[in-house]
């Protein structure tokens, strides 16, 4: 299996003026991982991305990918991801080829992933991929001849929502160090917490982990972290992390990953955060989540300043912008 580095080599600045770098860091570049990221390729991606937040601003929406093509392969039901990409590509003057029910495509007839990809390319210059497998995305790098983006790999990684979550978290509170991110929620299952914690290690803050024992972080991940001198604290109730916490991440509890439907029920509804909640919080905490949202967030809390779930959500389509632009020479 093909291991992933980030790429060598750094743009001079994170403010290039647009247009075609097919010299770029990041031109052809797949993204499977978070893994594959330094803290100067985020801090170039996010000045892209606040690059495409003014324009959108400005104009709406201009040529900088036209002729280009997406695919969007999706195995599993997505909402955000999706449209966020489709919208990304849409502002940057692209198409995109919509794939949400592949039950209704060739891999009804039995159709691998690799073939699946190999036709795809065909048509497209870049494939977003999500895949209820762990690893899948890994799998299609390895026969693609076009860049692939992760968009989800079963419990593993979704590197694309953990640069959204970093770029929300540092556009709501101006820096990323020295803060305390609390995760609350269903962590063992919760793709986007792994990959947004390993994004977070090359920071320096704390990490709190509040979920039931069944429902805790992963332990591989907890101790990559650690060697990398991250501090953690898992925790089962909530109350004992609020007051320090700056940024609180709530995740739902996610029926679809529990083989026995008890042990969901048992968990189902452990963490609620409502309007008692946010007056025990920081006055300028964040409160962030990657949605759908199930119950975990009362609505009352919407109106509260400090939620930024749908900021968090719009932030999503200028960093899928930033990084189609990037790995198609663009940026």
């Amino acid at each position: 299996m093909a291991v992933y580095r980030p790429p060598e080599g750094r743009p001079v600045s994170p403010h290039l003026p647009f247009g075609e770098r097919r010299d770029g860091a990041w031109y052809g570049k797949s993204i499977i991982s978070v893994k594959q990221f330094s803290r100067d390729d985020l801090e170039y991606a996010f000045g892209v991305a606040k690059e495409m937040r003014e324009m959108v601003a400005r104009v709406g929406s201009f040529d900088l990918l036209k002729g280009k093509v997406l695919a969007n392969l999706f195995y599993e039901a997505s909402t955000r991801t999706a449209s966020s990409f489709v919208a990304a590509m849409a502002r940057l003057g692209g198409s995109t080829i919509q794939i949400h029910e592949v039950h209704y495509s060739s891999v009804s007839k039995g159709e691998s992933l690799p073939d699946t990809i190999r036709t795809l390319e065909c048509y497209a210059d870049c494939i977003v991929l999500r895949h209820p497998q762990v690893g899948a995305a890994a799998q299609a790098v390895e026969v693609a001849s076009k860049p692939i983006l992760n968009a989800g790999d079963g419990i593993g990684e979704h590197p694309t929502q953990a640069l959204l979550d970093l770029f929300t978290i540092e556009s709501e509170l101006g820096q990323i160090d020295g803060k305390t991110i609390t995760m609350l929620g269903d962590l063992r299952f919760g793709r986007t917490v792994h990959s947004l914690s390993r994004l977070l290690a090359q920071y320096d803050v704390k990490l709190r982990y509040v979920a039931p024992d069944i429902l805790q972080m992963p332990r591989d991940i907890v101790d990559e972290l650690a060697s990398l001198g991250v501090e953690q604290v898992p925790h089962d109730r909530l109350d004992d992390v609020l007051p320090e916490t700056d940024v609180l991440y709530v995740t739902r509890v996610q029926k679809e990953r529990f083989e026995d439907p008890a042990d969901y029920e048992n968990v189902r509804g452990a963490y609620v955060v409502d309007g008692e909640t946010m007056l025990a919080a920081k006055e300028h905490m964040v409160v962030m989540h990657p949605l759908p949202r199930v119950g975990e967030i009362a609505t009352e809390v919407d109106a509260d300043p400090r939620a930024a779930y749908f900021r968090q959500m719009e932030n999503g389509m200028y960093v899928r912008m930033a990084l189609l632009a990037m790995v198609l020479g663009k940026a």
